[in-house]
């Protein structure tokens, strides 16, 4: 099994662990009031005030899955980032390690979460990757994507589910973009790496959905990322931009611009293609300690000059 693969299994387990209303009890929190509505269709997706060179550039929470939420918030802010897109069962803080923060939590546990964002002034802008089957489990998603004050949500779908995603795109006025991880050569029945198939996803669907483009998967998956853009393009919701070390399925995360991905060009196309979600630092690699690494990124997007 490769590290691809060890981070997809990972990722899912954390995904199933969620958060019992015990547990927030035991920690001492109490109801709260819904805390957001959501954006007006009109406004801007992202305030220009969350925004770094024109991009809402931040992290996800999935570059500090060692640490916590409230820690993962912390290190956004410290390497310069202006949002943060969460993922499901991350642990809450460290004092209470068996309370997780996602779809399923309390109001009082989104309270807390919601002011350490204001605290620090991270806006959170999306959620996921999260797996759910049924248009029950995903109305809860979506529920608390508003109540979150979200503008996405991320998930690798069953194609069944696409008709009830869509109604409830439609009923939130919240964006759904598809994930891809690297293509699984043993496993020909995952399509998720393709552009053309999260495309076929969604053609002729509301234009509210497209691709969350993970653009280092895409090169392990042996595509040029500004060539999948150009096939996903006014599809394109949000991205976890990454940079790698090499064009292979073994290539790991390094500081953007200083690998193979010519990050460059990506946002550069991004730009062409009036792109208007989160860009998420997702660094899969130093993860006990990539601060500096994740810092670096957001410098090189903050001073990069565009043609």
């Amino acid at each position: 099994m490769n590290q691809s693969h060890d981070r997809l299994r990972s990722r899912r387990r954390m995904m199933m662990d969620t958060l019992s209303l015990g547990a927030a009890a035991a920690i001492g929190l109490t109801a709260a009031p819904r805390l957001f509505a959501a954006e007006d269709e009109k406004k801007p997706l992202i305030p220009d005030d969350c925004k770094i060179n024109g991009f809402a550039i931040g992290c996800q929470a999935w570059t500090f899955n060692k640490f916590t939420v409230l820690e993962a918030i912390e290190k956004t802010a410290a390497a310069g980032g202006k949002v943060i897109e969460f993922f499901p069962g991350q642990r809450l803080e460290k004092e209470h390690p068996a309370v997780t923060f996602g779809h399923t939590s309390p109001e009082a546990v989104i309270e807390k979460v919601q002011a350490k964002l204001n605290e620090l002034n991270i806006r959170a802008v999306n959620y996921g990757v999260v797996t759910v089957r049924g248009k029950e489990e995903w109305r809860q998603v979506f529920k608390f994507a508003r109540k979150m004050g979200l503008i996405g949500v991320t998930s690798e779908p069953h194609p069944d589910d696409m008709d009830d995603i869509e109604s409830l795109v439609k009923e939130h006025n919240i964006r759904f973009g598809i994930h891809d991880h690297p293509k699984q050569p043993k496993n020909e029945s995952y399509k998720f790496w393709d552009p053309h198939y999260v495309l076929s996803l969604v053609d002729g669907r509301d234009r509210r959905m497209g691709s969350c483009a993970d653009t280092g998967h895409w090169v392990r998956s042996g595509i040029k990322p500004v060539h999948a853009l150009k096939v996903l393009e006014g599809r394109v919701m949000s991205s976890h931009l990454k940079d790698l070390n090499q064009f292979s399925p073994d290539g790991h995360d390094v500081p953007w611009g200083t690998g193979i991905s010519e990050v460059k060009d990506i946002l550069s196309e991004l730009k062409r293609q009036g792109f208007e979600g989160n860009i998420s630092v997702e660094y899969e690699y130093h993860m006990d300690d990539n601060l500096k690494e994740v810092t670096e990124c957001i410098d090189y997007a903050r001073n990069l000059k565009f043609d």
